[in-house]
């Protein structure tokens, strides 16, 4: 697991914080920015990192920020691709705590798949977005310290 980089200071209470991507070359964000704000809303630290993310870039501002979880949200078909990808560097850096949720245009079929790579959960097209608030907030501990 990764060591906090502040170590020495006491643990506190605080919100989870969640980095929230676009990865590939989808340009279609409304969805994401509602969730973001829903999160926000709901008491979760959201970093948002805009469109078209690499799942390097997505990692290294999880590892930068110090982050408890990143949403992926993909619409293009691409989604066992870029969260596989994701899941594998975050293998790589030792960062397997940070856990990953996401949802967009995602088959049903594909669903347990990307479970079984670590994926935490798959939210599908119309899933409330107080469901995902909730479950952001009951799944995704906060780590880091202040």
């Amino acid at each position: 697991m990764r060591e906090d980089r502040r170590e020495g200071f006491a643990m506190v209470e605080s919100a989870a914080r969640v980095v929230v991507a676009k990865p590939g070359l989808d340009g279609h964000d409304r969805g994401v920015k509602v969730v973001a704000r829903v999160l926000r809303d709901a008491g979760v630290e959201v970093i948002y990192t805009g469109l078209r993310q690499s799942p390097e870039m997505i990692v290294a501002a999880a590892l930068q920020e110090d982050a408890d979880g990143i949403g992926l949200s993909v619409l293009s078909g691409a989604h066992m691709t870029m969260f596989g990808r994701v899941m594998e560097l975050l293998e790589e850096n030792d960062a397997t705590d940070i856990r990953v949720f996401g949802g967009g245009i995602i088959p049903e079929g594909d669903i347990e798949s990307l479970e079984q790579m670590g994926v935490a959960k798959v939210f599908t097209p119309g899933a409330p977005t107080a469901d995902i608030a909730e479950w952001v907030k009951e799944n995704i501990r906060p780590m880091h310290t202040a």
